[in-house]
């Protein structure tokens, strides 16, 4: 006759319907006076038994013992639905489609409590070998969150993602700037487009394209004061974007910029061409002060950007798959180097928070500084020869 179990040891049965053996430990009460009762199955009676213990063990030892059927996909959907509050559509838009294709489908049905560091090292290692580097990182990013979030709310011991190391992809879309002979046909080919002083602006100052879809007339100075002490030239104040909220990227990216005489030519002209579009449009036109709006006066859609931009890079001989609208900023960068100019100067004027973030992201644009300060050192040792 088997051994009847000690009182506190919970219980085992087996399940004729699931033909599984169930594991039962009650745990006392809650604040309501409800019996706490959490359970658990197991294929066979010691994979069953060995679950008991488990449950016991941690609620001896203060610690929950996360839900038996929480699964991955249901710690996602919980963070996407409650832990990216406040972020942008395109935010949440752009996760779920990554959750989608990405991680439900190799690990959705997986027990949270099951899931070790060795499954996710074994999903990180094949997502990389599909997929960028950063795209493995925005995977492991996003994992890692929702089952901090699960984590918090009991629902999981331990975070198994934090453990694990990020392997390296494969080699995204190399980021590249166009050549001064390259960057002049870009601009004649676009004095005919409507996109013509957008894209002399992200040449010629490196705005970003959601800083130029969202900047406002009252942000645009195009004659300055040269009278003023001291003299104050044309200028435009970045300080919104399409960003969730109208913030720009960072707070360094809140800049003034002065503007080359060929910028202020083409926003001047930009504004003729806008208030005979406005006058076009008739009560179709919804006002909000912007200066590159749609048709209609409302927020220019990043989709449509894209699509004109490569007509004109297709009017300048070049190929349009090849180019996007952010490269305009890129070549900016490049341009800058090529010039000279320093790296602090440039990363002050693409509205980085520092130089070390100019450096990693446009490395490829950025010309190696020849460093000569060999006149200190020749004066220094000659004057110690002539001592002697």
């Amino acid at each position: 006759m088997a051994k009847r179990r000690s009182r506190g040891d919970g219980g085992l049965h087996w399940d004729e319907r699931r033909q599984r053996w169930i594991a039962t430990a009650s745990l006392g009460y809650d604040g309501r006076g409800k019996r706490i009762v959490k359970r658990a199955s197991g294929k066979t009676k010691t994979e069953a038994k060995d679950k008991l213990k488990e449950i016991l063990r941690d609620h001896e030892d203060g610690l929950p013992s996360g839900s038996a059927t929480y699964t991955v996909e249901d710690a996602l959907e919980d963070w996407l639905k409650h832990g990216l509050a406040g972020r942008s559509k395109s935010t949440v838009d752009n996760a779920r489609h990554l959750i989608n294709v990405h991680i439900v489908p190799h690990l959705g049905k997986w027990k949270l409590r099951e899931l070790t560091a060795d499954d996710v090292d074994e999903w990180l290692a094949d997502r990389a070998g599909e997929v960028s580097t950063r795209t493995v990182r925005l995977l492991h990013s996003i994992l890692n969150r929702a089952i901090k979030r699960a984590q918090v709310r009991d629902k999981v011991k331990r975070n198994v993602v934090a453990l694990c190391e990020i392997p390296t992809g494969q080699e995204g879309r190399p980021s590249k700037s166009l050549n001064f002979e390259q960057a002049e046909r870009i601009l004649a080919a676009s004095e005919s487009s409507p996109l013509h002083a957008y894209i002399v602006l992200s040449l010629l100052i490196g705005a970003r394209t959601e800083e130029l879809r969202a900047l406002t007339w009252d942000h645009v100075d195009l004659y300055g004061d040269l009278n003023a002490e001291p003299p104050r030239p044309p200028s435009i104040s970045v300080w919104r974007s399409v960003r969730e909220g109208g913030d720009t990227k960072t707070k360094k990216s809140r800049r003034t910029l002065a503007l080359p005489r060929r910028c202020v030519i083409a926003l001047r002209l930009h504004r003729l061409r806008q208030r005979a579009a406005k006058l076009a449009a008739g009560p179709r036109w919804q006002e909000n002060g912007l200066v590159f709006p749609s048709t209609v006066g409302t927020e220019q859609d990043a989709h449509n950007v894209r699509r004109e931009f490569r007509k004109v890079v297709k009017s300048a001989e070049l190929n349009p798959k090849e180019w996007t609208p952010r490269e305009l900023r890129h070549s900016f960068v490049s341009l800058m180097s090529d010039a000279g100019v320093p790296l602090e100067d440039i990363a002050r004027l693409v509205g980085h928070s520092g130089s070390r973030v100019t450096e990693l992201v446009y490395r490829h644009q950025l010309r190696p500084v020849l460093v000569d300060d060999r006149g200190t050192m020749d004066r220094l040792f000659s004057e110690q020869r002539g001592e002697r």
